[in-house]
């Protein structure tokens, strides 16, 4: 066939997996003869050493080499070789069922970006016994997703599932540029962040036929996946922590300047007021690893172009952060001036330790702020140099 004549590619990532290769390759020939459409089974191996190469090419299935090592490189060489205009992928360990693709091809041919499989009892799906480890199907997973869901606001219920299908076209605007176990997450959220229109069809998990042991590792690629999305979202990670610090400790700041709290029994003073910069001081500088994490990832093309960012880029200029930041800085340096004045005309003798204490410590809180400010600037800056933001 040419490539003018392939609808469909349906793709699996490969390494050793010659004890089911051929049971997938089968079922997914079958499923192509079933639904009437043009398409191939492509086979992206990832350097195997079993045979399975030998496996897929003697089936009549094409075999393209990935060098590069890791689960998302190889689904990114095997999606840039393949011809179809959907593409649906899977792992061939036997636990999809592809001689049953045709909801996926349903939702592709009513024009779909991006088409998830749902294993989950509770989003429709079937997780057959002894399909997946407790530990992933209770905890990991329903965590997983549920905080994909909550940052990201993705319509999906199995964020994980590895079989899905999607329009080549989509895939390319997706951009992704993972290539470990974080492409599948990367993948939904870019779909998402975009505005594509994602949907879900209800599929059965099958103990997969391998008699070695998986090549996910699970709290490592578990961690994998968290620390992706924690990251791609720092509101949650940075801004709002660091804000609520920042309240928090402003408000007490303010409030132990002009005398001791009292909470009740409990009296607040200066070790109090210590403990409220520290707050301050902390939340300050999550909020603006915040912005810093935000404006990376728009300008190296892990979030997509947004009008927010883009006036952020144009306000946050280096000349208004380095005037603000010294701005700051000025006024703790009144306040640090004013407390070392008065121990001037003591004759450099001692002061009253609490009076002193209440200006001296918002005094090197907001130096210490100013600081952040004049540095966080320039790189600020730096980050967004090569961004055009007009």
């Amino acid at each position: 066939m040419n490539s003018g004549e392939i609808k469909l590619t349906i793709l699996m990532p490969c390494l050793n997996e010659a004890e089911t290769l051929a049971a997938c390759i089968r079922k997914a020939q079958t499923s192509l003869l079933s639904l009437g459409i043009s398409g191939e089974v492509l086979i992206a191996d990832n350097g195997s050493t079993d045979g399975s190469q030998e496996i897929a090419e003697k089936l009549g299935a094409r075999v393209v080499p990935v060098a590069e090592k890791g689960y998302g490189q190889a689904l990114r060489g095997g999606v840039a070789a393949a011809r179809g205009r959907w593409i649906i992928m899977g792992d061939a360990d036997d636990s999809y069922d592809f001689s049953a693709l045709g909801p996926f091809v349903e939702k592709l041919q009513a024009g779909h970006d991006l088409v998830m499989g749902c294993r989950m009892p509770w989003g429709g799906g079937t997780v057959l016994p002894g399909a997946m480890p407790w530990k992933h199907r209770w905890i990991g997973n329903p965590v997983l997703s549920f905080i994909g869901r909550l940052f990201f606001r993705c319509p999906v219920t199995d964020f994980h599932c590895g079989l899905r299908g999607f329009r080549k076209e989509a895939y390319d605007k997706m951009d992704l540029k993972t290539t470990g176990m974080e492409f599948a997450s990367e993948m939904v959220i870019k779909a998402t962040l975009k505005g594509m229109k994602i949907s879900e069809v209800p599929i059965t998990l099958h103990p997969d036929g391998r008699s070695r042991p998986p090549h996910l590792r699970s709290w490592r690629d578990g961690w994998r996946h968290l620390r992706f999305m924690m990251l791609f979202c720092p509101r949650w990670l940075f801004l709002i922590p660091g804000a609520v610090l920042v309240v928090i400790g402003g408000i007490f700041c303010l409030l132990l300047a002009f005398g001791p709290v009292f909470l009740g029994p409990v009296r607040l003073d200066i070790n109090s007021m210590l403990v409220a910069a520290m707050m301050v001081l902390v939340g300050f500088q999550l909020v603006y690893s915040a912005v810093f994490l935000r404006i990376y990832g728009f300008t190296q093309g892990f979030l997509p172009d947004q009008p927010g960012l883009r006036r952020l880029l144009r306000a946050i200029t280096l000349e208004k952060g380095v005037i603000a930041g010294l701005f700051v800085g000025f006024t703790g340096s009144l306040l640090l001036g004013s407390t070392f004045w008065d121990w001037v005309r003591t004759g450099f003798g001692a002061l009253d330790p609490a009076a002193s204490a209440r200006r001296v410590v918002p005094a090197v809180t907001l130096l210490a702020l100013g600081v952040q400010v004049v540095f966080g600037s320039f790189f600020l800056s730096s980050l967004g140099i090569n961004r055009p933001v007009d």
